[in-house]
């Protein structure tokens, strides 16, 4: 949570409750993290109160280890839909040796023509980067911003890596459509891990949709393994 923060972030009963505009699910969402006091009930229609009051669908982000352990169980029930199942994986940085990419340009502070690419490659609507922007700017750990071009000064690969102690986070990984399937990507990653063990850490980290095939086989290339999983509940 610390790595891309939310606009706003309460503690409600236990339940971590973020609320980011709208722009993402991860941002504006409910995280069942700890045991609470309330009925169940009456907490999920709290909670149903509180995000429409912001006109913002109610969704909660799941996994096994959550507060009541059949709260998943509990919100398909009552209709709230499955989405976006997603695999985190750890890569420790102790033994790799990935290429990075020659012609790369890296910030450690936010940048302007970094965002500009960044939006660009990954389609943001223009009423969502003012959003994504202030979430970006409110980043405290320590944050490595990369580009990757070609010859012609084009994008080709954009991404981020938040490092927090030993862990560098990687965040929104994406390959110019127009040059994929031919190792930008890695090359991208591999300058963002050169950097995270430069700076200290030991271990990797990301989260990637298990239904984008072609990203977990390039991570499993280069060593993720699966810690667990998560998925989302979104009121229908």
């Amino acid at each position: 949570m610390n790595a891309l923060p939310a606009l706003q972030t309460q503690l409600v009963d236990g339940w971590i409750v973020r609320f980011s505009d709208g722009y993402s699910k991860r941002a504006n969402s409910i995280y069942p993290l700890y045991s609470s006091n309330d009925v169940i009930e009456e907490k999920i229609e709290n909670m149903r109160k509180m995000y429409r009051r912001k006109n913002l669908k109610v969704i909660y982000k799941l996994t096994t280890n959550v507060f009541p352990n059949d709260l998943d169980r509990i919100l398909e029930q009552k209709g709230y839909v499955l989405d976006g199942l997603t695999s985190v994986q750890l890569l420790s940085l102790n033994d790799v040796d990935v290429p990075s990419a020659d012609k790369t340009v890296l910030y450690s502070t936010f940048d302007e023509e970094w965002y500009f690419y960044f939006c660009e490659l990954n389609h943001v609507r223009g009423t969502d980067q003012v959003t994504l922007k202030k979430i970006l700017k409110r980043i405290v750990p320590e944050v490595c911003y990369v580009i990757l071009f070609n010859d012609r000064n084009e994008p080709l690969a954009c991404g981020m890596g938040v490092l927090e102690g030993e862990y560098i986070g990687l965040f929104d990984i994406v390959t110019n459509e127009k040059y994929r399937n031919q190792g930008y990507a890695k090359q991208l990653i591999g300058t963002l891990l050169k950097w995270g063990k430069e700076n200290g850490a030991k271990h990797a980290y990301l989260q990637v949709v298990l239904n984008n095939r072609p990203a977990l086989n390039l991570y499993s290339k280069l060593g993720f393994k699966e810690v667990y999983r998560y998925w989302y509940r979104i009121e229908s």
